[in-house]
């Protein structure tokens, strides 16, 4: 009975691992700071042409800071509010398909 308990631990473990790294905030988060970072470093570089095409506003690094923003606030959900898996006993059993075999 231990040996199988060890392995449902372990499964477990495994599963909370999976859960954490495939969180949804955690890719929107990367991405937007990854292209926030990308966009701010075009606002920043910006010439007097492209400053003369958007009326004068520095739309990249405008855009580029609020992409950042947005990144790192669903970065920080995610460290303040962490996803607990759900633990197996919590499940509800789902109903067994018609015709299907044990």
């Amino acid at each position: 009975m231990s040996e199988l308990h060890n392995e449902v631990s372990e499964l477990e473990r495994t599963s909370a691992t999976a859960t954490r790294l495939f969180d949804i905030r955690r890719v929107i988060g990367g991405l937007f700071v990854v292209y926030g970072v990308l966009v701010t470093i075009a606002g920043l570089t910006a010439s007097d042409a492209d400053l003369r095409k958007a009326q004068g506003i520095n739309i990249n690094l405008w855009t580029g800071l609020g992409m950042l923003a947005l990144g790192l606030s669903f970065l920080v959900w995610l460290k303040l509010r962490p996803t607990v898996p759900t633990a197996a006993e919590d499940l509800p059993d789902l109903p067994e398909k018609p015709g299907a075999r044990s």
